[in-house]
């Protein structure tokens, strides 16, 4: 027993070896990427969310962590994927900086920080096996959203959040009985007109919806289209929040007093919002949790009653 503890630790520490080796060749290479990324997750609300990525992914994986388990010291199939997923990562990377290139740099990006996920995602796999990745799906999958979007897939989905906003902020106008005319994402109320602007598209308020609510729902659940149904629903509550939020200043506005439109809750106010849908989704994942709880089998009869019921054969003796 004691040569296979010292066999599992010697294996455990050249597997954290490798992958700090890896881990420094890949910061070597893409850390103008990273710092790029980083900057852009601090200056621009609309990439807030990069900043919890990597931290949530490495919480995620100590939890996932068996420390029991050593980490498997050759395995064909996990070389052979690490090594396509290196050289994938270098050969994209050598593709986007030594030849002319048409992309927007904003699109050359995203692939650089693609190319350094896949990069830490091959390290993962070619360090601590197939078994540890599988365990660590998740949060070394999450790192994709690491990857800054570039603008031609952003700006439709700012333009859905400008119309669904809109369009449910008018339901809630009609619900409320308030008078209301919409044309696009202008809304025109008795005494006021509103424009959901790419600004109150909530699309940073969203996104962080979303990431929050896949965190939780992998951690409280664990039924998978369970997980998925919570992260679908909570992109239409992201939706009926905005419009809330709309409806909510408008009101305050015209009846209460017209400084609201141009007062702090007006630019600051998503926050309070964005606490309401968690607390509503956090109820969700609770409801979800409650019904995914196996049931306790319940046992109609004891053994020995069972035995006991089994009738007993008559017997004859011969006289």
């Amino acid at each position: 027993m004691a040569q296979i503890s010292s066999a599992a630790q010697s294996i455990s520490r050249s597997s954290l070896i490798r992958f700090s080796v890896l881990l420094v060749i890949s910061l070597l290479i893409w850390w103008r990427p990273l710092l790029s990324s980083l900057n852009l997750a601090m200056h621009d609300g609309q990439y807030t969310h990069l900043l919890l990525i990597l931290p949530v992914s490495v919480a995620l994986i100590v939890l996932e962590w068996n420390p029991r388990e050593a980490p498997e010291s050759f395995s064909r199939a996990s070389f052979i994927v690490s090594v396509a997923l290196l050289s994938a990562a270098l050969l994209l990377t050598l593709d986007l900086r030594f030849r002319s290139s048409s992309l927007h740099l904003d699109e050359q990006l995203a692939l650089h920080m693609l190319a350094l996920v896949l990069w830490w995602m091959a390290a993962f796999l070619l360090s601590f096996g197939f078994p540890a990745f599988r365990r660590a799906i998740f949060p070394l999958c999450f790192l994709l959203l690491l990857v800054p979007w570039p603008e031609f897939l952003l700006n439709p989905v700012v333009r859905l959040l400008q119309q669904g906003s809109a369009a449910s902020a008018r339901i809630l106008f009609n619900l409320a009985h308030v008078p209301v005319a919409q044309d696009g994402t202008v809304l025109s109320i008795p005494g006021l007109t509103l424009e959901v602007a790419r600004e109150c598209s909530s699309i940073r308020s969203s996104l962080m919806l979303v990431v929050t609510t896949m965190v939780l729902a992998q951690i409280c659940l664990r039924s998978t289209w369970r997980k998925v149904a919570i992260v679908a629903v909570a992109i239409p509550l992201s939706v009926a929040k905005n419009g809330l939020r709309i409806v909510v200043l408008g009101l305050l506005t015209t009846r209460v007093d017209r400084s609201f439109i141009s007062g702090r809750l007006h630019y600051q106010g998503g926050v309070i919002y964005l606490l309401v849908t968690l607390v509503a989704v956090g109820a969700l994942i609770w409801i979800a949790h409650h019904f995914e709880k196996e049931p306790v089998p319940v046992r109609l009869s004891s053994p020995r009653l069972a035995a006991d019921s089994v009738p007993t054969p008559l017997t004859t003796s011969k006289q």
